[in-house]
């Protein structure tokens, strides 16, 4: 698959490792060649590293099994998954998830894919419904368009919103951009 159409989340071999990209950045710099910039977390050692390749090199991608899984809650070894076929439960490490599973809430369902029985990568739904638990309070007179402010969601995650969000409001947010988009 050419490297400008490998996407977050997907396996690739590098060198006859397995690694799952965590992100993929496409650079086309001025008159020169179109590169990506990936980074990659190695599956045996859980070693993030970063690699540069042209935008047309071919690199080759692994083919992972997927199952639906349900997030219960995180603990101090790490998040506890539940797969919905065999309503078995699976302990994955922290590094996994890393700051992603701020946009999860328990008993949301995500689909996770699997490497020799392994959890290594996972997918999130493209938009999640949290609730405002805390944010400073409008200011009244305040109409300048496009006034945001801060505000931290039920899971810790912490965003951007507008002007008019209240506490305890449920917003969308965007798990790509993790940008607000609108009320709930």
């Amino acid at each position: 698959m050419r490297a400008s159409d490998i996407r977050r989340g997907q396996a690739v071999k590098i060198e006859g490792k397995l690694y799952v990209v965590t992100n993929a950045d496409h650079n086309t710099p001025g008159n020169l060649r179109a590169k990506v910039q990936f980074k990659l977390r190695d599956v045996l050692k859980n070693t993030i590293i970063d690699r540069r390749v042209g935008a047309t090199d071919d690199i080759e991608t692994t083919n992972l099994d997927t199952r639906v899984v349900e997030y219960l809650y995180s603990d101090n070894d790490g998040h506890i998954l539940m797969d919905m076929e065999t309503y078995e439960q699976e302990t994955i490490g922290k590094e996994v998830f890393g700051d992603d599973i701020k946009f999860l809430k328990p008993n949301t369902q995500i689909n996770a894919m699997y490497h020799d029985g392994k959890i290594v990568s996972y997918e999130l739904p493209k938009t999640v419904d949290l609730k405002v638990t805390e944010t400073p309070p409008n200011i009244k007179g305040a109409t300048a368009t496009n006034q945001l402010k801060d505000a931290e969601l039920e899971t810790g995650l912490s965003v951007r919103v507008p002007g008019f969000i209240e506490i305890g409001e449920t917003i969308r947010v965007s798990t790509e951009t993790s940008q607000y988009l609108s009320r709930a």
